[in-house]
């Protein structure tokens, strides 16, 4: 059976039968922002090779020009220009449509044949897109993400990184102290005078919501306290200056180590996983199979410390282009020449 068509089967969901002569795939190992999480799923589109070593796809058909699109935060586009430059170095000409905003508008995106494909969180593909309840095992998510997907949209997810992207609430460490507050517990008592911090959507997220109703949060911490701030610097700076208290944060924030805040514990263990996988519409995918083979290779590279550090080199004082973050790492990881 021919690599393409063992990689178009798994993306379309079926399960290719196994040589008897080639070794198993290389499960890539799966991390968590507190503790090491299961490795995620892998599938028949997997590499069985070092998670460094060059893909060898088959060659790219002349003119085959991929869309990529992203969010509109800077760990989206950063994994967007990654995504990018593995397929520019495997032949394609890529198109990118990055920063196009929030879940809805990336998805309605993807599914109105604007873009091909664009990085999307697991749980937030679960719970926002499929509005489906969270789920604690890895692999349980991915199974529903693939059948819904591809039932619902003609979309399909490939191998997901092992970073967990999970919310928390971040506050300064001497605010925090002074509060006596180290888990989300801790805070809602205080929770209708704090002013909260985050991006627009968090409010009208259902997950979010379901969350904090189950902790007990004031209804003013989401409310008429909440402070809208799009990108995730203005939120941090927000923060340092006092403007507001706590702030909507994600682990692999940059800005959690670079400015030294403290995160609170989700001391119920609310919030799911949240690793990050390219999703892509069936027909491009059906058209390229060999865009499995390529950024499968590079989903196991991407954990959750490393994630940290390439966005702290964008966000961080440094402020360096994300494009070239991206190319420095996939250099330094033997994926790009």
């Amino acid at each position: 059976m021919t690599l393409a068509l063992v990689v178009l089967l798994a993306a379309c969901g079926q399960t290719a039968p196994a040589a008897p002569t080639t070794a198993p795939a290389a499960s890539p190992a799966a991390a968590n922002p507190t503790t090491p999480a299961e490795s995620p799923t892998t599938d028949a589109t997997t590499p069985a090779e070092s998670p460094t070593a060059a893909a060898e796809p088959t060659a790219v058909p002349s003119g085959a020009t991929i869309r990529i699109g992203s969010k509109h935060f800077t760990e989206a586009i950063l994994v967007a220009e990654m995504y990018a430059l593995m397929l520019e170095e495997n032949g394609f000409t890529v198109e990118r449509k990055f920063s196009l905003g929030a879940t809805a508008i990336a998805h309605e995106a993807l599914v109105g044949g604007d873009i091909d494909l664009y990085p999307e969180y697991t749980s937030t593909g679960l719970q926002v897109v499929l509005k489906q309840p969270a789920l604690p095992d890895e692999a349980a998510i991915m199974a529903a993400l693939r059948k819904g997907y591809e039932e619902q949209f003609q979309v399909t997810w490939l191998n997901p990184s092992p970073f967990n992207n999970t919310n928390v609430f971040a506050m300064t460490k001497a605010k925090a102290e002074e509060l006596g507050v180290t888990t989300f517990s801790d805070l809602v008592p205080l929770s209708g005078e704090l002013r909260l911090g985050g991006p627009p959507e968090f409010p009208e997220r259902e997950d979010n919501k379901a969350i904090l109703a189950m902790y007990g949060f004031d209804p003013k911490f989401s409310g008429d306290n909440y402070v809208q701030l799009d990108s995730g610097s203005l939120r941090y700076e927000a923060l340092t200056r006092g403007d507001v208290d706590v702030v909507v944060a994600f682990g692999t924030d940059g800005q959690i180590a670079g400015l030294g805040l403290t995160v609170l514990q989700d001391d119920k263990n609310a919030y799911p996983i949240y690793q990050i996988a390219p999703v892509i519409r069936q027909d491009a995918l059906n058209a390229n199979p060999q865009i499995a083979e390529i950024l499968n290779t590079m989903a196991p590279v991407l954990t959750s410390e490393i994630m940290a550090g390439l966005n702290w080199q964008v966000d961080g004082p440094e402020k360096k282009e994300i494009s070239v973050v991206a190319r420095e790492f996939l250099v330094s990881q033997g994926l790009i020449k």
